[in-house]
């Protein structure tokens, strides 16, 4: 084999390898990225019904219902509602009332089963995603009165 044919095989193959070192990258961020939606969102259908995503807002007053290690709450963006169900141990932090986002997936009869539930660490902190969730409804309620 002559020297140009050796260093176009080397070449090939460099790139072959650059290629399917790129391919496996991107597969494996494809399939640990996890989206945010808003209650309204979910509410409309444009959150996955076959992946997990986030789902965050407040924590609706008078929602949370407590068996053993099973605790079923809503969350809500002031617009619409989704209804939660988590089986764990909850943050020391979570409330009714404050913000909370949650991961997991969206059953057929429309409830977020979450596999995490992620609490506000303060009272003046909220994840900026759910305050513009927060924002937006507060937006689109005054312009329906």
């Amino acid at each position: 084999m002559k020297p140009r044919h050796q260093r176009a095989a080397i070449i090939a193959g460099g790139l072959a390898a650059l290629g399917l070192a790129a391919y496996f990258v991107l597969n494996a961020f494809e399939s640990n990225l996890v989206f945010f939606f808003t209650p309204s969102q979910v509410a409309s259908g444009e959150a996955p019904k076959d992946r997990p995503f986030r789902i965050g807002g407040m924590v609706k007053e008078g929602s949370v219902k407590r068996d053993n290690l099973t605790v079923a709450f809503v969350v809500t963006d002031t617009a619409k509602e989704v209804s939660v169900s988590y089986t764990g141990i909850l943050p020391d932090l979570f409330r009714e009332g404050k913000g909370v986002v949650t991961q997991g997936k969206l059953g057929a009869d429309g409830k977020f089963t979450a596999s995490e539930v992620l609490a506000k660490h303060d009272e003046n902190y909220m994840p900026p995603e759910a305050q513009h969730a927060v924002d937006q409804a507060q937006k689109t309620i005054k312009t329906l009165k």
